[in-house]
């Protein structure tokens, strides 16, 4: 089955799998964005705490690791490597002394909005060639896959 121009170089038994074009496209990404966030010293997975972190409300590293859909293990390696960097401190939470809440360091805030804009500018440049009436619809399409994931 031959989809088309707009595949070309993709196999043509994987050109119209949803699951192969998805991890393609999400390497892509990630290799687009590593230069972006480098002079920031995290990756992707880094910045997602960072931006989870950075919100209104603090955090428990149970309650960052359900927002970011990772494991426990997971998070708190993560939030190791951070707190290593000295983009984010734990403290214990004054309600509940078995939480651990982590928060961003004036240095955690400060990469936070340096690497997020960084971040940015990669995926506009890598959603280009979408246009960017086709680029909003795309995102947009995958939030909505995404929270539909999230509920149900």
């Amino acid at each position: 089955m031959y989809i088309g121009s707009m595949t070309d170089g993709l196999p043509d038994a994987l050109a119209g799998r949803l699951g192969y074009l998805l991890k393609h496209a999400q390497q892509s990404l990630m290799v687009a964005a590593a230069p972006a966030l480098a002079p920031y010293g995290i990756d992707g997975r880094e910045l997602a705490v960072l931006a989870v972190l950075g919100g209104d409300v603090p955090l428990s590293q149970q309650e960052a690791a359900g927002q970011l859909g990772v494991d426990r293990t997971t998070m708190v390696a993560l939030v190791d490597v951070l707190q290593d960097k000295g983009l984010v401190e734990r403290r214990r939470s004054a309600q509940d002394r078995r939480k651990n809440i982590v928060e961003l360091t004036a240095a955690g805030r400060r990469c936070l909005a340096g690497a997020g804009q960084a971040r940015d500018r990669a995926e506009r440049r890598f959603l280009a060639p979408l246009g960017d009436a086709e680029a909003a619809r795309f995102v947009r399409a995958l939030q909505t896959l995404a929270a539909a994931s999230r509920t149900g």
